[in-house]
């Protein structure tokens, strides 16, 4: 799938109630084939397989360390989901579950914004069945991130007593990751709790649609790793058993699941944590990376332009404010002109995923941004000074 351009995913993000009739467990019956080595019953292995059996013994003694280590710090998080219809007085509320992980211990935990929804209150229960009430400290809906604290617990125990049992999982740094690295996902898919699935980072820097229709999350993980309903908040691990990122969607019959990475959650958590809320920077324009047939709209552009084509200019935006123009449609349908962001801070951007991925680590609402746009053959400089994006939490 090209990372190019204005992608379309249909992404499923899991926050719909648990509604599984039934597991179908399909059994695989024993192979009869004993593999290729022909030797007789007493000749050793050949030397690659004895290599090979002792990777695959080492890996697999690594995956029950792991899991042994974070199981307890994996959680449940239910939530009631109000009826879809009110005509009937006895319809029952329905209850739509996710997964999050201890982060500190004084009962934190981090999950998926669209885990919590608008609940103020959600249930959380361990792997030992232990259940507790946590209320959400703070959400962005942007990056789908939350924060929960635990605050009371239902098994007639000290709450301070149970808190100090607490293992909080360590963040690890999402910069470190590379492709092909193995990695761990944990979580409750379809209610099945402490269930480990494995696989590969399949790629890095994705530019995935947040539940928030209208914007993306840059430098999204993308595994192989089973993520399926449930798993929505749950960490994604690599191989020392630290977090990488936050499993929050997946491509609908692809195989593929995306995480959020952990450095942008050391960004949000502590403003959660602190606000309740966290401002991301915003410039105000929709563009996309430039291609081929959008740069035949620009008239006398070179073949080798690169950058991203501005769409539309939010009008009163900071971007406006500072002189970025978008496309004119003519009276026959057809777009033309549309600056073409080609430097951020005076460094070549070629994507959008670049620019967004800039402006997350880099920028803060009231920064100025310095921008280098193509336009009708000549270049400009514009100084935008961020905006803030509007708050969702109502």
């Amino acid at each position: 799938m090209s990372n190019k351009g204005v992608r379309k995913f249909l992404l499923v993000c899991f926050n719909n109630a648990l509604a599984v009739a039934v597991i179908a467990i399909v059994v695989i019956a024993p192979s009869t084939g004993a593999g290729v080595f022909t030797g007789s019953p007493s000749a050793p292995a050949p030397v690659a397989q004895q290599n090979s059996s002792l990777d695959l013994n080492l890996q697999t003694k690594t995956l029950k360390t792991i899991f042994r280590q974070v199981e307890g710090s994996v959680v449940q998080i239910t939530r009631s989901v109000p009826a879809p219809s009110l005509s009937s007085p006895q319809t029952e509320n329905g209850t739509a579950l996710g997964s999050g992980f201890i982060s500190d211990k004084i009962g934190r935990i981090i999950t998926n914004n669209h885990v919590v929804g608008n609940a103020k209150l959600v249930d959380v229960t361990f792997i030992d069945g232990n259940r507790y009430t946590a209320n959400v400290t703070g959400t962005d809906p942007y990056s789908d991130i939350a924060v929960l604290k635990i605050i009371e617990n239902k098994n007639n125990n000290s709450i301070q007593q149970e808190l100090q049992k607490l293992r909080p999982l360590v963040l690890g740094n999402s910069s470190d990751v590379e492709v092909g690295d193995r990695v761990v996902a944990i979580g409750n898919p379809y209610g099945l709790d402490g269930t480990m699935t494995t696989g590969i980072v399949s790629q890095l820097g994705r530019l995935v649609p947040s539940p928030n229709p209208g914007f993306s999350i840059p430098d999204i993980i993308q595994t192989d790793a089973a993520v399926n309903p449930g798993n929505s908040g749950g960490p994604l691990l690599n191989m020392q058993g630290h977090v990488i990122g936050i499993n929050f969607a997946a491509l609908q019959g692809g195989g593929l699941g995306f995480a959020i990475p952990s450095n942008l959650i050391n960004n949000v958590v502590p403003m959660l944590i602190e606000k309740g809320n966290y401002i991301h920077p915003y410039l105000g324009f929709d563009g996309t990376t430039l291609t081929s047939d959008l740069a035949a709209n620009l008239g006398n552009a070179a073949r080798n332009l690169k950058g991203i084509f501005v769409n539309t200019v939010v009008k009163g935006g900071p971007a406006d404010k500072a002189g970025l123009q978008g496309t004119t449609i003519d009276q026959y349908g057809q777009k033309h002109g549309g600056d073409v962001i080609i430097a951020v801070d005076r460094q070549n951007t070629t994507q959008l995923e670049d620019l967004i991925s800039y402006m997350e680590k880099n920028k803060s609402a009231g920064d100025t941004v310095i921008l280098t746009a193509y336009r009708n053959g000549h270049t400009l400089v514009l100084n935008v000074v961020l905006g803030g994006r509007l708050s969702l939490i109502p």
